[in-house]
């Protein structure tokens, strides 16, 4: 019984020693893998790997590929290898079909990889494109583009469609691309046997100028929250069969500052109470909100500083005892301690210097 209560000892202070690893993509020519444990990131890095723009990673269910969108035009889409050690291996790089792919994600039987191109250099705007996974993880030549017609409210960020990312319903049947330059969230039906695997199912219309960028949906699959970038502010829906029902919208600030509207990254909680929403500009804060857990409304809970410039996308570490925030334009990941039961963020405890991060995945 001494020996087993020993060697049970041992392998939690292992775990809590090794901690967890994390991802970490963004503006410049590398992507990082670092080791993050008790609320600290440890330096150096584990490893390197050259890649330009990875702003956005999308992590394999069982993490053994990771593909990162090289945000440049024309756009390029990177596949890696992940061996049992998470070291990872260039595999291939083809087309976005598109210019400055800014999000994407994996169908749920992984067969395809939708791209989000936003497209904010070309004449054209940007779109959505269809590549496929083929069986060893290399990313084939896209099979599928498609573009919308954009609101033209705003003459200057609403002349031309910009997809800005693309998500699947929980059941994996419908994906859902938000488009910045449309004021629309589009569905699709999804069949993975055909060679185009997506067909026009609907779409739901957003305020006219306020700008869709990130969907997320609820624990239960019954609502969604959709961050609007241009006014600053979530839009809530209820859910069913591939059809978003737009109920209201709560907003990220009451500033009169027009800087202070730039809405960005949604997360919530892993069990399912709060939803956590950045907001860039002159703001740079986070929004805590409660869910109600019948309807999925939202009460504000805090408005916490992010102490830095840009948070373009944050992440909650495995424990959700932390929150790690990519604060792009002040070059930094600023990790601040969290609450689990009021949901609050508390203070930081480490300011980890990194070139324009972007994106931050956890790998277990």
């Amino acid at each position: 019984m001494k020996a087993l209560l020993s060697l049970l000892i041992v392998s939690a202070m292992s775990m809590t020693v090794q901690g967890h690893e994390l991802l970490v993509g963004g503006y410049g020519d590398s992507l990082y893998r670092y080791r993050f444990s008790e609320g600290r990131i440890q330096a150096p890095p584990l490893q390197v790997v050259a890649t330009p723009n990875a702003s956005w990673l999308i992590l394999s269910a069982d993490a053994r590929r990771v593909f990162a969108v090289n945000e440049q035009a024309p756009g390029r889409v990177s596949a890696f290898s992940l061996d049992r050690q998470h070291g990872i291996s260039a595999l291939n790089q083809v087309s976005s079909d598109g210019a400055e792919p800014t999000h994407g994600s994996l169908s749920h039987d992984g067969r395809f990889l939708f791209v989000a191109n936003y497209g904010g250099s070309n004449a054209e705007g940007g779109n959505l494109a269809v590549l496929p996974v083929l069986a060893d993880g290399r990313l084939g030549e896209p099979v599928q583009q498609v573009r919308h017609a954009a609101s033209k409210v705003d003459g200057a960020r609403q002349a031309t469609p910009h997809v800005h990312s693309m998500v699947s319903s929980p059941d994996g049947r419908y994906v859902f691309a938000s488009d910045l330059g449309a004021d629309r969230v589009f569905a699709y039906r999804y069949d993975g046997d055909k060679v185009q695997p997506l067909e026009v199912f609907g779409s739901v219309a957003l305020p006219p100028g306020s700008g869709p960028r990130h969907l997320l949906f609820s624990a239960d699959g019954r609502h969604a929250w959709l961050t609007l970038e241009m006014s600053a502010a979530v839009a809530l829906f209820d859910y069913q069969d591939g059809r978003l029902t737009l109920r209201g919208t709560v907003p990220l600030t009451d500033s009169k500052d027009p800087g202070a509207r730039a809405a960005a990254a949604l997360h919530a909680s892993a069990d399912g109470r709060f939803l956590y929403v950045s907001n860039r500009g002159t703001a740079n804060e986070l929004v805590v909100f409660a869910i109600d857990p019948v309807d999925g409304g939202l009460k504000q809970v805090q408005r916490r500083s992010v102490e830095g410039d840009h948070p373009r996308e944050f992440a909650l570490d495995p424990t959700q005892d932390f929150v790690l925030v990519a604060n792009q334009k002040s070059a930094e990941i600023v990790v601040i301690r969290r609450d689990h039961d009021s949901g609050r963020l508390g203070e930081v405890v480490q300011r980890f210097p990194q070139v324009a991060p972007s994106d931050l995945k956890f790998v277990d």
